[in-house]
């Protein structure tokens, strides 16, 4: 059920990943390197490398990480210091605090984004975005459109 696992979207070094399209985890969870979720998780999870939520992987959880890739049904509020991805695959539900999020066509999701901004080290200061977020085109925040991600526009007027 739990096994090592080197994937090319995974970061440098090793990988937890978590199989069993039976098995149902709940509770608070903290990993020291990576993780791939390929069944059901709940709770709130904190990862100190990648959080990759696999096509078969259903998570219902709070979670705290520096990366995300989203290839299976996420649901909960997330804070990511670095990238977060919703691949075709991924649906996603909830709020998104991070600094980068890409949508690949094909990819779902409801809710509000924030993008984040580097204070001292260690800390984060948020610079909020409210209102109905909406699906425009294909980019990452603050970089020129491309065919392949997309970018979220907020309809929220200050």
């Amino acid at each position: 059920m739990f096994e090592d696992n080197k994937r090319k979207e995974a970061p440098e070094g090793s990988i937890l990943t978590v199989l069993g399209s039976a098995a149902r985890f709940e509770g608070k969870f903290t990993i020291a390197d990576s993780i791939e979720i390929e069944c059901e998780v709940a709770g709130e999870i904190n990862v100190e490398g990648k959080l990759v939520v696999g096509k078969n992987g259903i998570v219902q959880a709070n979670v705290h990480t520096v990366d995300a890739l989203i290839m299976g049904l996420y649901e909960g509020d997330m804070v990511a210091t670095g990238e977060v991805e919703v691949t075709d695959t991924g649906r996603v539900s909830g709020n998104i605090e991070t600094d980068s999020l890409v949508i690949s066509k094909g990819g779902f999701f409801n809710g509000n984004v924030s993008k984040m901004k580097k204070g001292r080290q260690g800390e984060v200061a948020l610079a909020p975005s409210k209102g109905h977020m909406e699906v425009v085109e294909a980019t990452k925040l603050g970089k020129k459109p491309d065919r392949k991600s997309t970018r979220m526009k907020s309809s929220h007027k200050p």
